[in-house]
């Protein structure tokens, strides 16, 4: 046996695909979906302390909107700071990293004296959150090609896990016990990840894009033991060309480029091959930011007529019922989740985001008509919610599959990072235009947005369905 497997050579798509998803990918997966979950309490918990703490320390509006947009400024930095970090120094060196910067801010939160000392943190939190992208990069990597859309699907739904956690915590804590006991409770996921790194490997693809073959063997012998398989005959080999590569450059370029430093991991996210895709991912991280987080402000503007305090969030009132509310809202991303998870693999990534971005704008549309019955507003924006986490979903797993191992962390990162534009832009169209009464140009440019949006999709010059990811790319 051993004399016939001379000479035969594996890739390492090959040896995931032999090795299966089995026990070891399944806890891969519950550790980045813990991660996950410590990113959506964090991010989830704006929509309940900021009026608690106006009250209390005496904020104006724009004071109480700070605590909001210091988050999402501190995370537009950790997005593409991260992304450099696991790009040129491991995979576990940035979860490690992103553990430790998430966990300790958040906790210090809680003995907070007043607010400068809270927006201090918290930016800290959302430098920390900003890296919450890492957990996916990181799982995607230990994924077989043919199942890769579907299981990334179910990791997201970790977040909307996360997002109706929070919201019963939130019931249950906040009257009781107060804003300070939340924080605190809401630090435990982020400590979680922290504890439970030292079980943690490094990604095999990462270590095969820097030349480490003999440790990516032992980790995926590693994965065969825990699975109860075999890698396939023959030595581990890495793949230098791809037919994605092909499709993405140009006749005749065929010189290898490594890029060490972040500047430099930019300059290969807009390089020749890779600028189309990497400037239409910008504009569709955008509008997906715009839209989810604008969806939600406009779901409560709608539903609240009281509502008076604004933030990238929903608008939360001492009162049980409005707590309902932001329970219901995220219980409206589970449907989401399950239809990009069937459609992803069997209509691909480009025809699925195309399509909920269709329906994301019929379901909008009616809302030009003002003075809808309340049910039937509540109806239509859930419906968009629904249609819009899907799409989010999506767009996540295609631009981590679009670009290569080496700047795979850096092209999410900066995606994720021109994203919270979209984030901070959404509160003037959807708070200020509604309080307005503008209504229909408000949704006139969501609309517009989608469009945009869908229109870029559209212009993807490849679909990554079932493709091999690349690790170095060629220029």
């Amino acid at each position: 046996m051993e004399e016939q497997d001379i000479g035969l050579v594996y890739t390492l798509d090959e040896a995931l695909t032999s090795l299966g998803f089995g026990k070891f990918q399944y806890l891969v997966l519950c550790y980045a979906g813990l991660g996950s979950m410590a990113e959506a309490f964090e991010i989830m918990i704006l929509s309940f302390i900021g009026p608690v703490l106006r009250l209390e320390w005496e904020l104006s509006p724009t004071q109480e909107s700070l605590i909001t947009t210091v988050v999402f400024a501190g995370m537009l930095i950790g997005c593409y700071y991260w992304g450099f970090i696991t790009d040129n120094y491991g995979r576990r060196n940035g979860l490690l990293s992103v553990a430790i910067v998430t966990a300790a801010p958040a906790a210090l939160t809680t003995f907070c004296p007043n607010y400068i000392w809270f927006l201090a943190l918290r930016i800290m939190v959302g430098f920390g959150v900003g890296g919450g992208y890492v957990y996916g990069s990181w799982l995607l990597e230990f994924i077989p090609p043919q199942s890769r859309g579907m299981w990334m699907i179910i990791y997201y739904a970790f977040w909307s896990i996360g997002t109706i956690l929070e919201a019963l915590l939130a019931m249950v804590i906040m009257p009781t016990l107060g804003w300070r006991w939340l924080l605190a409770l809401s630090s435990i996921p982020s400590f979680a990840a922290l504890f439970l790194y030292i079980f943690t490997v490094e990604s095999p693809r990462y270590l095969c894009a820097k030349g480490r073959i003999s440790d990516a063997h032992d980790i995926l012998r590693k994965i065969a033991i825990v699975n109860k398989t075999e890698l396939p005959p023959g030595i581990l080999v890495t793949d230098q060309v791809t037919d994605l590569n092909e499709e993405l450059l140009s006749p005749g370029e065929n010189k290898t480029s490594s890029f060490k430093s972040g500047f430099s991991s930019l300059l290969m996210l807009l390089s020749p091959s890779l600028r189309r895709n990497t400037l239409l991912i910008w504009v569709v991280f955008i509008g997906n930011t715009f839209s989810y987080y604008g969806i939600i402000l406009l779901t409560s503007q709608f539903s609240s007529a009281q509502s008076r305090h604004s933030s990238i969030s929903l608008y939360i009132h001492n009162d049980q019922s409005l707590y309902r509310d932001v329970l219901i809202t995220s219980v409206a991303e589970i449907p989401g989740l399950l239809i990009s998870a069937i459609m992803v693999e069997k209509g691909g990534r480009k025809f699925t985001m195309a399509l909920m971005y269709i329906f994301c704008i019929l379901f909008l549309l009616p809302l030009l008509m003002p003075r809808l019955h309340e049910a039937l507003t509540t109806t239509l924006l859930f419906g968009a919610r629904m249609l819009i986490t899907a799409n989010f979903d999506i767009s996540n797993v295609y631009c981590r599959e679009i670009y290569p191992t080496t700047v795979r962390s850096t092209g999410i990162g900066v995606a994720s990072s021109m994203g919270r534009i979209g984030a901070m832009i959404s509160p003037i169209i959807a708070v200020q235009l509604v309080r307005s009464s503008h209504q229909m140009a408000a949704i006139i440019v969501f609309e517009a947005v989608l469009v945009l949006s869908a229109t870029c999709v559209l212009l993807f010059p490849i679909e990554t369905k079932g493709r091999k990811l690349i690790d170095t790319l060629v220029v």
